[in-house]
């Protein structure tokens, strides 16, 4: 109750400020959305992509920066007194609870809307260069017109990421490519001019594995709760 509470006083402050490129957990924007942007983006002649992908990044935030961050906005002291203690709160590992300095707790109603506190300075970062890009939560994508202006684009946004928010890059699942070569949220693009949102191939692979389990007659399901699953 107090975590939504804070979360619901939180987000009518910052909400209003967040960029028009970020689509995770805000009021009114969904995946679709984010989908939808980014195929517009190739339309319009942004055929490459910078993915990036944030390694572990609920479990990288640092306390002492983000409490930074919402002290310029926020003024009510034990408000913040409130958030660090939510951020200290601990994790559970191996049934054992452990403080924690860095990283918010997954799964509460808070940490999403933290999540866009932290990365918003990365999309006034994008938005200062001019980049057409998408985010959603720590998903990053961003859409140049030639594999050149990717590369240098992942390295110098690799290096304000390392450096200035003090997260860190994955390189080994990060990548410049052609968007029809990647997925995004579970979809992915047709290689075409006028290119179609598709539902990317381990999208598509694990939906007919769970309707296999869901319709297998070896499953003791009832029939309401197979169509209930199948939607």
């Amino acid at each position: 109750m107090i975590q939504q509470a804070i979360a619901q006083v939180l987000s009518k402050i910052y909400d209003p400020l967040f960029s028009e490129h970020s689509y995770g957990f805000r009021p009114n924007r969904s995946a679709h959305d984010a989908v939808r942007k980014a195929q517009g983006y190739i339309k319009e002649g942004y055929r490459w992509v910078v993915d990036i992908d944030l390694e572990k990044f609920f479990d990288q935030v640092n306390h002492d920066r983000l409490m930074s961050t919402l002290a310029k906005r926020i003024h009510d002291k034990p408000l913040l007194k409130l958030i660090r203690k939510y951020l200290q709160s601990g994790v559970m590992i191996h049934g054992v609870v452990s403080s924690t300095e860095k990283g918010t707790p997954q799964g509460g109603p808070l940490s999403p809307l933290l999540s866009n506190i932290v990365l918003d300075e990365l999309d006034k970062e994008l938005e200062k260069r001019g980049h057409r890009f998408v985010r959603y939560a720590d998903d990053c994508n961003i859409y140049v017109k030639s594999k050149r202006a990717g590369e240098r684009t992942m390295a110098s946004v690799q290096q304000f990421i390392e450096r200035k928010l003090r997260l860190k890059v994955n390189m080994k699942k990060s990548a410049v490519a052609r968007p029809w070569k990647r997925k995004f949220l579970g979809f992915s693009f047709t290689d075409s001019k006028e290119p179609n949102v598709r539902i990317a191939k381990e999208s598509l692979k694990r939906m007919k594995k769970k309707i296999r389990e869901i319709t297998s007659r070896k499953m003791p399901y009832p029939m309401e709760y197979r169509i209930q699953k199948c939607g």
